[in-house]
């Protein structure tokens, strides 16, 4: 009897041993096969820019120590390199706490030296005009309940249950749009684009636009690039949705819950995905020029923001995207971008950057795995989805699209910025 439980107990060791062994394995060939997938895809060389003729935009607020150092003087060299006849650069800037408006000035000096069009709006209207203006008919929400926000390191104000506030989404959205109006007097005039390149306040260089422009051999409703605050860790969740519609799975590589999305990923090649901005995002620009119904940023409706709820207009422009149903979304995960120098170094597609490393390789994917085996798959949390289900059936006229791109947030604008209600 003690000789047969010896027995057993020596095979089930024996067992244990080579699932680990196996394990081991598995994990070093795995780890060792993806680095080698993704530095090969890496490695393709950069492409030229072509003859695409290719609209620049960009919104901007208190920016000005990334814009002087870095954003200006890139943002005037890619212009360059594109070339004066095939671009044309739209800022709009509203309220900067500290001299980002100064900074423009010189952009736009130095756009003029180039011969490169341009239209640079600093808007003297601040945060605190908006904040304080009488409530418009859309855009703005009461607040739920008392909520206290910080003024500055020291001190903090409160705003009382019931009080009118603008949403930050649909001021964001509306600057957007106004971004956006050069695009449409150039096409009365005649002129049209074949791209429109929106980009945030990152650090970027001309070989990360070339790549992201060339992203399936330009075949694409739009194709965004992967943005890092704190690297390694993911930034942009708030606009990024997976190929089947969920939130990223992890801050970490390889993020995504999608089978599509993740292999891809892994084998180095455009990730597709339902939605995404991240810092630098590229669209075909067709569908701006619709006739019937030109696409154009948006909020949701304020009577779904009721519900204590919100969506990214970067999410929610490819949801209303007829091109993004045919051409699809992207991400190219050899454009990396970041929000300061240092930051953008350790994550570049440059050769000197191992991105990412095989130990990020090798737990990540492992993460990955538990992270699927152990949370529901469902692309909006329940809590979400009962609050819409509700909205829908309030009025069958309800219509939102953008469903995908709803979170458990109310995000309204303050004098020096915005929060959470």
């Amino acid at each position: 009897m003690l000789l047969r439980l010896h027995r057993k107990r020596t095979a089930l060791i024996r067992l244990i041993k080579l699932l680990f062994l196996f394990l081991l394995l598995w994990t070093v060939y795995e780890t060792s096969h993806t680095k080698s997938t993704i530095r090969k895809q890496a490695s393709s060389a950069v492409p030229p820019f072509g003859q695409e003729r290719v609209f620049i935009a960009s919104i901007l607020w208190t920016d000005e120590a990334l814009l002087r150092k870095h954003w200006a003087p890139a943002i005037a060299e890619l212009a360059r390199e594109i070339g004066p006849e095939r671009v044309f650069v739209s800022i709009y800037e509203g309220g900067s706490l500290d001299d980002t408006k100064a900074v423009l000035e010189l952009l736009k000096t130095d756009l003029d030296a180039s011969g490169i069009r341009h239209r640079i709006v600093l808007d003297e209207t601040t945060h605190k005009d908006e904040v304080e203006r009488s409530p418009a008919e859309t855009g703005w929400i009461q607040l739920p309940m008392e909520k206290s926000y910080r003024q500055n390191w020291t001190d903090w104000f409160t705003l009382n249950q019931g009080t009118w506030v603008p949403r930050r989404i649909p001021y964001l959205a509306r600057t957007r749009n106004q971004a956006m109006e050069p695009l449409y007097e150039l096409e009365r005039a005649g002129e049209t684009f074949d791209r429109v390149l929106w980009l945030n306040d990152v650090v970027f260089d001309g070989n990360d636009i070339r790549r992201l422009l060339a992203t399936r051999n330009g075949d694409y409703a739009a194709a965004c690039a992967l943005d890092f605050k704190h690297p390694p860790s993911f930034y942009d969740f708030f606009a990024t949705r997976d190929a089947d519609g969920f939130e990223p799975l992890m801050a970490r590589w390889p993020y995504f819950r999608s089978r599509a999305s993740r292999e891809a990923l892994t084998r180095g090649l455009p990730v597709p995905v339902t939605s995404c901005w991240n810092g630098i995002v590229a669209f075909d620009a067709r569908p701006f020029y619709d006739i019937e119904r030109p696409l154009a940023f948006r909020g949701i409706p304020d009577s779904l923001a009721l519900e204590h709820l919100e969506g990214s207009e970067c999410c929610l422009i490819h949801a209303d995207n007829h091109l993004a149903r045919t051409k699809g979304v992207w991400i190219n995960p050899h454009v990396r971008v970041a929000y300061n120098t240092s930051e953008y170094e350790s994550i570049s597609a440059s050769p000197e950057a191992d991105w990412p490393s095989s130990f990020e390789v090798m737990t990540g994917l492992w993460r990955n795995r538990f992270k699927r085996w152990l949370t529901t798959s469902s692309p909006i949390n329940q809590r979400v989805a009962d609050k819409v289900i509700k909205w829908f059936r309030a009025d069958h006229s309800h219509a939102e699209p953008g469903d995908f791109c709803i979170i458990d947030e109310m995000q309204i604008m303050l004098w020096n910025g915005w929060g959470h209600a």
